[in-house]
């Protein structure tokens, strides 16, 4: 028997199994507004029928100014807090919790959406709808425009902008958060050397670098409740000469897990245009596996994780305690039921699907 359809506890929160579905960036709402609305139900509800132990949603951006496009989603104000409601609550009644990762684009801000724009991509500028973006040092993200480094003042502010998020998410109904330190935007702009030249106390040394990070895991922490679960979203390398590598990741995450987070959801890469990424099957597996080694915390893994037998064996080695597909989900939403009838693990189904099942 496989663990993988093991229950989960973190806190006081239980996934039902550990095939978990990662943030995926939908880039459909109205420009501007920040609202989810039928799209983001049906793109989530559907894991929650599909049986996931536990969904994410999208970066979801704590204020105007931290978004990738104008269409991504937010939760920088209380209406949009409010949109999330209907969304939290019809993953509750399949059975599965959901938790939010908010996010903040720092200088990949302001990017044109990746379909539905006349297929124009890169930077958005101010004239066509766009802003002036902001970054730990005035280094552009490939094409961009160069950002405005950000104050030592504005830096000490961030962590209270994303608990302000969080407490908004508390009041939505979200069973976890997810702080989004990975993929080149802003907190993980600031851990790595290929982006952050600052010479105060946020640059320079690895625990300056990550500074920002543990400082921000803190003020979540203190602002939501004990029991809700925090999650850390790390890319584990730059795929790149002088950028970040596995084993400084994994003290990094030891330290946000003293701060307060409680498993990381380990990645990599999105941070330069020159990366040179060698996928396979698996590839970023043994990421989470350093991490984990080196912190000693829980970690998810990713990547190129598509079939049944491939995600148990992760889980069932010990080199993560959940995986987090995404891709795969986008084919078949279904997978976690799939997975449990080739692997001949008995799960429960909606009962609407129950003649599928056999």
């Amino acid at each position: 028997m496989t663990r993988l359809f093991d229950s989960v506890v973190l806190r006081d929160l239980t996934a039902r199994n550990r095939i978990w579905v990662s943030p995926m960036c939908q880039y459909q709402c109205l420009p501007h507004d920040g609202m989810p609305h039928d799209w983001h139900l049906m793109h989530l509800g559907q894991f929650a029928v599909g049986g996931a132990g536990l969904i994410l949603t999208e970066a979801t951006a704590v204020e105007a100014i931290g978004r990738i496009s104008p269409r991504d989603t937010g939760i920088w104000t209380d209406e949009q807090a409010d949109a999330w409601r209907r969304i939290v609550d019809f993953v509750h009644a399949q059975g599965a919790p959901i938790g939010i990762q908010l996010a903040h684009a720092g200088r990949k801000a302001s990017s044109w959406a990746p379909w539905g724009e006349d297929g124009r991509r890169g930077h958005q500028p101010a004239e066509a709808g766009g802003w002036s973006t902001v970054g730990p040092s005035a280094l552009p993200f490939g094409t961009h425009p160069t950002p405005r480094e950000l104050t030592t003042a504005e830096v000490a502010a961030l962590p209270a902008t994303f608990a302000s998020a969080a407490e908004r998410a508390v009041g939505a109904g979200f069973d976890l958060l997810e702080l989004h330190a990975a993929h080149g935007y802003l907190l993980h702009q600031f851990l790595s050397p290929l982006s952050n030249r600052r010479d105060d106390a946020y640059g320079g040394s690895v625990e300056n670098r990550a500074r920002l990070l543990l400082d921000t895991v803190r003020a979540v922490r203190a602002r939501i409740p004990g029991g809700m679960p925090l999650l850390v979203r790390l890319s584990a390398s730059d795929w790149t000469t002088g950028g970040l590598e596995p084993a400084e990741v994994g003290e990094i995450a030891g330290w946000a897990r003293d701060a307060g987070a409680d498993l990381f959801d380990v990645s990599s890469g999105g941070l330069v245009g020159a990366q040179r990424i060698r996928t396979a099957p698996g590839y970023q597996v043994p990421f989470a596996a350093t991490v984990h080694q080196v912190s000693g915390a829980p970690v998810g893994a990713v990547g190129l994780l598509t079939e049944p037998q491939q995600v148990a064996d992760i889980v069932d080695s010990g080199t993560a305690e959940v995986v987090l597909l995404a891709r795969e989900l986008l084919r078949d939403p279904h997978f976690p039921l799939r997975a449990a009838r080739e692997l001949g693990v008995d799960v429960a189904w909606p009962g609407v699907y129950e003649r599928a099942k056999v």
